[in-house]
């Protein structure tokens, strides 16, 4: 009734009881021997048959063990016939056991022509039983008159035998994987197989099982001791797949939701949820909540201390035996790399770049004529004012990238013309409440690579576009300072004066007295 879990596992061999709408384990019990599958034969945990490895059927009830019974040769799947209420089990022997619950004994088996079975499966619509052979066979019986319907080769000579088995749910069509890892539909009505898919492991396939997704699409999911894909049925194309990282066992999937939860080799279950499958089920509709934070919380992952590189450009600086190192940051078409690691890379492999040379010669000789030139300088403007002057080196060039010293983007040059001439901006250089500290902690965060001038390196750039003044009285820069020098002059000569004057009057009294 999807209501509780049952997960069977060893050692000791046990089989525990979930009860999912209180997240809790409602039982838990011991047997003798190993479990090797089981099955429900209520809407509940009331009533519960187990195949164990020492050829023993168990019956369990809500108080525990019931009944305990033998089939002549170890057992290996069982499945229950509503319809009939047979009990069938197959296992190595050409025969299948039935054992009927109503009346609580053996009937006549059904005869096969295969020599041992692995998996059984049966029709929920029509009832038609199917058992799935080691010899790659797949044969169908019709429980009502005892014999069989058909029988087909499924697999090819060297790809084992089949080892899963599945009907879907309208009844006309049956999957069913091999030991070789190959998934192969069929319709009952045909002998050939409608789609054939390789799980591309080699493994054989443990579990199959059909899924209607909220979407309307039918998939079905396949499941290998490594890896369990999600594919559709009609076009074969793959959907989704999962990776446990240990090695599994077996898959329980709920039908219209996107959660499945698989049993490993591991000390605990792991539970995987898909969204786009479907929603949770109500017993843990939290999940939702879990999904829409995770989508919310956006991690960006920031490279401002890289720098992106192309394949060809490692091959250029020598560094493509890094190429899967720590080191090295896939991305896209190239990786990212540490900056300074770039730089030692390109000094070394281009310790003379004639393209480089050519920039910066180009570059001193327009300083020079731009320094000949007669320049107006305007007053510095009180706030931001080494921006101003980085935006005018840049207008007076007729050139701005689309990038500052530290790879931020700045764009374009706007349309109206400079900023220092736009009005909008005019408050960016007028009020303090646009300051730009470069020695607050957020900026230090938002531009690492920023270099850090020291002060006469300022004053150098503000002297080249600006006429220092003073804040008080608008008076000079230089001026002021050759003021306070001769303040200082002045104090002391007077100083000197009075040292002077006082060693006079000393010898005056001296002589005197």
């Amino acid at each position: 009734d999807g209501h509780f879990l049952i997960v069977s596992g060893l050692p000791p061999p046990q089989v525990k009881c979930y009860d999912l709408s209180q997240l809790s384990m409602k039982w838990s019990r011991h047997l003798d021997a190993e479990v090797v599958t089981f099955q429900a034969l209520s809407e509940d945990y009331a009533k519960l048959a187990f195949i164990c490895a020492d050829r023993s059927i168990r019956f369990h009830a809500k108080f525990g063990n019931y009944y305990q019974t033998r089939t002549p040769k170890q057992g290996r799947d069982l499945v229950y016939s509503r319809n009939t209420g047979d009990l069938c089990v197959v296992g190595s022997s050409s025969e299948v056991w039935r054992l009927n619950l109503e009346q609580g004994r053996f009937l006549a088996p059904l005869e096969s022509q295969c020599e041992e079975f692995n998996v059984c499966g049966i029709s929920p619509t029509h009832g038609l039983f199917a058992a799935a052979s080691a010899d790659g066979e797949l044969e169908c019986f019709d429980l009502r008159q005892r014999k069989s319907c058909g029988l087909i080769q499924c697999t090819d000579a060297d790809e084992g035998g089949l080892t899963s088995l599945r009907f879907d749910s309208n009844g006309m069509n049956v999957a069913v994987g091999s030991e070789g890892g190959i998934v192969r539909l069929y319709d009952l009505r045909s002998s050939r197989p409608v789609r054939v898919k390789d799980q591309m492991n080699g493994f054989p396939i443990i579990d199959l099982k059909y899924h209607n997704s909220v979407d309307g699409v039918r998939r079905l999911v396949s499941t290998d001791k490594k890896i369990v894909k999600i594919w559709d049925e009609r076009t074969g194309d793959p959907y989704t797949s999962i990776e446990p990282g240990y090695e599994i066992n077996d898959l329980c999937m709920w039908d219209n939701t996107g959660l499945m939860m698989l049993a490993m080799e591991h000390t605990e279950m792991s539970v995987f949820f898909t969204p786009t499958l479907g929603a949770a089920p109500k017993w843990c509709s939290f999940l939702e909540n879990l999904t829409e934070e995770m989508e919310e919380q956006k991690n960006e992952t920031i490279y401002d201390d890289y720098r992106f590189v192309t394949v060809e450009e490692l091959d250029k600086l020598g560094l493509s035996h890094l190429i899967g190192t720590k080191m090295l940051r896939a991305y896209m078409h190239g990786y990212f790399m540490d900056n300074r690691l770039y730089g030692k890379a390109k000094a070394i492999a281009e310790p003379f770049s004639y393209d480089d040379f050519k920039k910066k010669k180009v570059k001193e000789k327009l300083d020079e004529e731009r320094k000949s030139r007669i320049t107006v300088k305007k007053k510095a403007p009180k706030v931001n004012a080494l921006l101003a002057a980085r935006l005018g080196t840049a207008d007076a060039e007729g050139v701005v990238d689309d990038v500052d010293e530290d790879g931020d983007d700045v764009g374009t040059i706007a349309p109206g013309g400079s900023l220092l001439e736009d009005d909008r901006f005019a408050a960016m250089f007028k009020e303090k409440e646009f300051e730009i500290d470069e020695e607050d902690e957020q900026y230090k965060v938002l531009h690492p690579n920023a270099p850090k001038l020291h002060k006469d390196t300022r004053r150098e750039i503000l002297e080249d576009h600006f006429e220092l003044v003073s804040d008080e009285d608008d008076v000079p820069v230089e001026e002021v300072t050759t003021t306070k020098k001769e303040n200082i002059e002045r104090t002391e000569n007077v100083r000197r004066e009075g040292r002077i004057s006082r060693q006079r009057f000393q010898r005056r009294s001296r002589h005197q007295g």
